[in-house]
């Protein structure tokens, strides 16, 4: 594990402590998922890193907006491996907002900032600017997903939305909204991390 993570190791453990101490009594993940948190969430967020990489040579100045952050996943992950890349965290939860600034600033993720709202909301206000990425997991179904995520990117910008076994149902449920944000058709991609830890399924759609 702390040789996948290398240099953020310290900072995710701490994020994972934090977790097992507190997600379940504030609700935000269940008691059955404190044993798996690594596996099934954390390690799960980080496969994204290598879409990012490959997309991007050199990440500083780079801009991603994780939409429903929730507990933080995957954009508290995230902000801890790429401590150059500036990390906005929309949450409209206010519950779910106190806990992402507490660990903003348990972790003291200088490169983070958390902003409370609806993700429509928050693209009307311009309060973050055009995004290199957007990132989101377990928010909605793509049609619900796409006008809250992609009016965040700038043309040629990506989103990176983790996805379950029905991503395709949902991707030929979405294909008049796809259209309206990409030239391009989506990408379906495995993610992997560690060995023996299942791959994660991610879509890939680029801002026309």
């Amino acid at each position: 594990m702390q040789e996948y993570f290398k240099q953020s190791y310290s900072k995710v453990r701490q994020f994972h402590g934090e977790l097992v101490k507190e997600g379940d009594l504030r609700g935000l993940i269940g008691p059955r998922e404190v044993p798996r948190l690594w596996e099934r969430h954390i390690l799960n967020s980080a496969t994204l890193q290598d879409f990012m990489t490959t997309s991007i040579d050199n990440l500083q100045k780079t801009i991603l907006v994780d939409v429903g952050s929730g507990a933080g996943f995957p954009g508290v992950v995230l902000a801890c491996m790429f401590p150059d890349v500036r990390v906005y965290l929309v949450e409209a939860m206010s519950r779910r907002v106190d806990w992402l600034l507490h660990i903003q600033e348990l972790l003291k993720l200088e490169n983070a900032e958390v902003v409370r709202g609806r993700a429509e909301d928050i693209q009307r206000s311009k309060l973050i600017p055009p995004a290199d990425f957007v990132s989101a997991r377990a928010v909605a179904n793509l049609k619900k997903l796409l006008p809250w995520t992609m009016p965040f990117l700038k043309p040629g910008g990506q989103l990176l939305a983790l996805k379950g076994a029905s991503v395709e149902d949902e991707v030929g449920d979405a294909v008049d909204v796809i259209k309206q944000y990409s030239n391009a058709a989506p990408e379906i991609l495995k993610g992997a991390s560690i060995p023996g830890v299942e791959t994660t399924t991610i879509l890939k759609l680029t801002r026309k």
